[in-house]
């Protein structure tokens, strides 16, 4: 998170088959996903480092980081 801009976080709900994610997501789209505690527990990790923390499930993924992957995907594919 140092070594990149404007840093956001969503929160990833509890599944059956996964436990609640945090995503971080950069300004240019880049992203890495962690396991954490909680929903609150993300919240206050946001707070401590200062970024805003949203619920992927009210605001979505933005298109940024869809952005990203196809990037991705297509520079794999070249």
């Amino acid at each position: 998170m140092r070594t990149r801009q404007g840093v956001e976080g969503l929160i990833e709900p509890r599944t059956t088959v996964t436990e609640t994610t945090l995503l971080l997501i950069a300004n240019d789209g880049e992203w890495t996903r962690r396991r954490i505690g909680s929903p609150e527990e993300a919240r206050r990790f946001g707070h401590r480092l200062s970024i805003p923390v949203y619920d992927v499930a009210l605001v979505g993924y933005p298109q940024r980081m869809r952005d990203y992957n196809a990037r991705r995907k297509a520079a794999d594919q070249s």
